[in-house]
């Protein structure tokens, strides 16, 4: 296989990785304000990917830096043509990072609610900012000839990609509850399940809406056929309308896997409907950029697969021994100290 076609579809690989394992602690963060009662079961919510939720962010790093090295045209064009919407994901990225350490700071109810609401708007706002900018890639955006951006922010605002956005919200919480289902006991498992089966149909539906319009775009402004683009978007769909199907037969854990599967099959869409190009010009689709012109050199693209075959088998064994390690159900029981074995009365004198 030609290494710029192995680079582009391990940089899909990575991005599916970070929308699977990240995407269910968006929807866990963003499920916060609106399924715990007690700050036990806050508690608890939290504790379900605070041992997971940094390792989970490696894979953003490790996407981001293949970008990089293996496409500098394209991560050159991207990150500065999207600068203003950037920054604004990173304002979210922080907001959430730092929320989950000042939020135990202090034992006042208006301190954890503040925090607590910075870790949903947090998730929901990276959330929408991905899908709006993993959507213009393919709807296009105003390049010149020289393949640099041409336009500001308000052209990164189209129907798709707003809808794109929308979508990532709906998709990802609907994960998130999933998740949930698999790591809470009690009331609060109860409220989780109930959480999934109202989000199911919703994200369902604007789930499919969204494939759909994705594969009618890949076609129109990419210059696509229908075929192959149409076939994650058809294994997505029926993905997410079976986790809705088990969601409300209660099987938690298939229900998760195919919605999973169904965040997959959206960044698989998007990138198989932008083949071969990496990014869509709206102004003038000549100027595009293409797999071959944005790609670094064969000698850089070859170092850089060895280092990929060493360090990436390493990073999943690590990863998955990490989410072995924590995968008992959380209870939201805060842990007290332990009481001393032997009490001794007030006399001095010890106890028989």
């Amino acid at each position: 296989m030609d290494l710029e076609i192995f680079w582009y579809c391990l940089i899909a690989v990575l991005w599916s990785g970070y929308f699977l394992l990240e995407g269910f602690d968006f929807g866990v963060g963003m499920l916060l304000p609106f399924v715990p009662r007690t700050e036990g079961e806050r508690g608890a919510m939290f504790e379900s990917i605070g041992p997971v939720w940094d390792g989970n962010e490696v894979w953003l790093v490790v996407a981001a830096g293949a970008t990089f090295a293996a496409f500098p045209a394209w991560y050159a064009t991207m990150f500065s043509g999207f600068y203003l919407a950037f920054l604004l994901l990173l304002f979210f990225l922080i907001v959430r990072v730092v929320s989950f350490e000042w939020r135990e700071k202090s034992e006042s109810p208006r301190w954890r609610s503040v925090w607590l609401w910075a870790n949903a708007i947090g998730s929901a706002g990276i959330a929408l900012v991905w899908g709006i900018g993993l959507a213009n890639l393919i709807h296009g955006v105003p390049l010149d000839s020289n393949g640099d951006y041409d336009g500001g922010l308000v052209d990164l605002f189209s129907a798709y990609t707003v809808f794109a956005g929308i979508t990532f919200v709906l998709v990802l919480a609907f994960h998130g509850a999933n998740y949930l289902t698999l790591r809470t006991t009690g009331d609060l498992y109860e409220r989780v399940r109930t959480a999934a089966r109202r989000l199911a149909v919703p994200a369902v539906a604007v789930g499919a809406a969204f494939l759909i319009w994705t594969v009618v775009v890949a076609i129109d402004r990419n210059d696509k056929d229908v075929f192959p683009v149409v076939l994650p978007a058809v294994l997505g769909i029926a993905a997410l309308a079976l986790a809705a199907f088990l969601v409300y037969a209660g099987r938690s854990g298939l229900a998760f896997t195919m919605t999973a599967l169904g965040t997959i099959a959206a960044v698989a869409t998007l990138f198989t409907g932008l083949y071969p190009r990496v990014m869509v010009s709206s102004s003038d689709f000549s100027n595009s950029l293409d797999v071959p012109g944005a790609a670094s050199e064969h000698y850089t693209l070859a170092v850089m697969t060895v280092v990929v075959l060493i360090v990436l088998p390493i990073i999943l064994v690590y990863q998955s021994w990490s989410y072995y390690v924590f995968r008992a159900r959380v209870t939201g029981e805060e842990v007290r100290p332990p009481t001393e074995a032997l009490a001794r009365p007030t006399n001095g004198s010890p106890t028989s």
